[in-house]
């Protein structure tokens, strides 16, 4: 599997391209302002089509061009039904968040914990990770040479989502950790919604706030 990331926007929030080597359907996950330009230059480049825009949560920095998106490649939205108001309302979000006039995106897949999408020869499986806020999931992609989990803004490095925004729980976010992120094996690779990479290994021994 191949892993391309952006960091778009004003909040540098992480987007990642996943496909398979050799295929020429490729998954988005998160969509931050600016992806509406720079993913469909690298698809034309990489001769790919985009299957489907997976978001892990419904924050105006995640979403921005999702709907953008959707019109320039015809890519399906993914997303947890709990996140649904604030993917579709941006009224309700501004409510939450002043500034978030976004173009609201029409989610056409609800996704559920445990469930596994097959798209682009990929295998994808969802997890539930609520505390950051409501409908926030995880993406765990299991490969030959490991796992890749794709964490939103649920764990950063040496560093966890907030949890002082509508519907943020530092309680169920620490659930959601242990249950969800630190059950996976150690060499799993942490790929989150803003800065670098990091393990679920390193995060259970020197994160501050969660450990493992």
């Amino acid at each position: 599997m191949k892993i391309f990331g952006f960091s778009l926007g004003q909040l540098g929030t992480n987007a990642y391209l996943l496909f398979k080597e050799g295929e020429k359907e490729a998954v988005l996950i998160d969509a931050p302002m600016d992806a509406a330009e720079v993913v469909p230059q690298f698809l034309r480049k990489h001769d790919l089509k985009l299957a489907a825009i997976l978001l892990t949560h419904g924050h105006w920095d995640h979403i921005w061009d999702a709907a953008k998106l959707k019109e320039i490649t015809g890519a399906k939205i993914y997303a947890a039904e709990d996140g649904k108001r604030l993917i579709e309302e941006p009224d309700f979000q501004n409510k939450y968040l002043p500034g978030a006039s976004f173009e609201p995106a029409k989610i056409d897949e609800f996704i559920k914990d445990g469930q596994t999408l097959k798209i682009a020869k990929l295998k994808i499986k969802v997890l539930e990770a609520p505390g950051h806020c409501p409908g926030s999931v995880v993406f765990y992609v299991k490969e030959k040479d490991g796992g890749y989990l794709f964490a939103g803004d649920v764990i950063f490095e040496e560093s966890v989502g907030r949890t002082d925004l509508w519907g943020g729980s530092f309680d169920v976010l620490k659930k959601s950790i242990l249950d969800k992120i630190y059950t996976l094996p150690d060499d799993t690779a942490i790929f989150p919604g803003h800065g670098g990479a990091t393990s679920v290994e390193r995060e259970k021994k020197t994160n501050p706030f969660v450990r493992g």
